[in-house]
């Protein structure tokens, strides 16, 4: 995305991006940054794949800032003196990284699915009836033999060692997933303190990639991932008030 903006997207004739270290962290810019050591690359419009001009620096987001330097207007992922915010970016989840979009498509809520197993799973964890549902929607759309490109397997799209941490023996068992799924809401709602954001976040990012950024990772896929299972948890709200009481509702959250 940074080079796209920085190679084309503004200037149809620039040829080159400077990397630009300062401080220890990198940068992209269309001219050399004052106080950082930067390198020239030539950018082939035509190319049909950008050079990876970061290095194994962990960037995976960032925002691209416009300023005036010797009378131009030079664009930079830093922000310098006199810049003026134009876009933030952020790109697909780096190699090796847990986090996905999800397999399931925001719908209509399906009740019919393991209703007695959501119901069990809640009260014996705590975790809300309607966020399980949501979570199984988004990760599987309740398809106990899903498979995800990432590893992930089953109902609740646990990755074998967070199935094996919760005595998962079955990774395709509907039953096994949605409880083990469960527990491990349930633990990560501990930890941030029922704050369910940042839980969506590390159901799919995993704790490590929320720990490191400070909150929700800015991976493109993670951040779709959790406006989705918010919308899909209104949904399977507003469609258990609307059944009969002592039907399948559990406890309001």
């Amino acid at each position: 995305m940074a080079l796209f903006v920085l190679g084309a997207g503004f200037d149809a004739h620039a040829r080159t991006v400077y990397r630009c270290v300062q401080g220890g962290t990198v940068s992209l810019a269309t001219a050399p940054e004052p106080g950082s050591r930067c390198t020239p690359r030539e950018i082939d419009d035509n190319a049909v794949k950008l050079p990876n001009l970061w290095g194994a620096m962990g960037v995976v987001n960032g925002t691209l800032y416009e300023r005036l330097q010797d009378g131009k207007t030079v664009y930079s992922t830093r922000k310098l003196p006199g810049s003026v915010k134009v876009l933030a970016f952020t790109v697909r989840t780096p190699p090796g990284e847990p986090a996905h979009a999800g397999l399931g498509r925001i719908g209509r809520p399906q009740l019919d699915r393991y209703p007695a197993q959501f119901r069990a799973a809640a009260k014996a964890t705590g975790v809300d009836d309607t966020w399980l549902r949501a979570i199984a929607h988004a990760e599987s759309g309740f398809d106990a033999a899903a498979v995800s490109p990432k590893g992930a397997i089953g109902v609740m799209q646990l990755m074998p060692e967070t199935s094996r941490q919760y005595g998962v023996t079955d990774p395709f068992s509907s039953d096994q997933s949605i409880r083990a799924g469960a527990r491990h809401l349930e633990s990560l709602m501990r930890r941030y303190g029922d704050n369910l954001v940042l839980v969506a976040a590390a159901y799919n990012a995993g704790i490590g990639a929320v720990t490191r950024y400070g909150g929700v990772p800015p991976y493109a896929e993670t951040q779709a991932y959790v406006a989705k299972v918010q919308v899909l948890q209104v949904r399977y709200r507003e469609a258990l008030e609307r059944l009969p009481r002592g039907r399948t509702r559990t406890s309001a959250p």
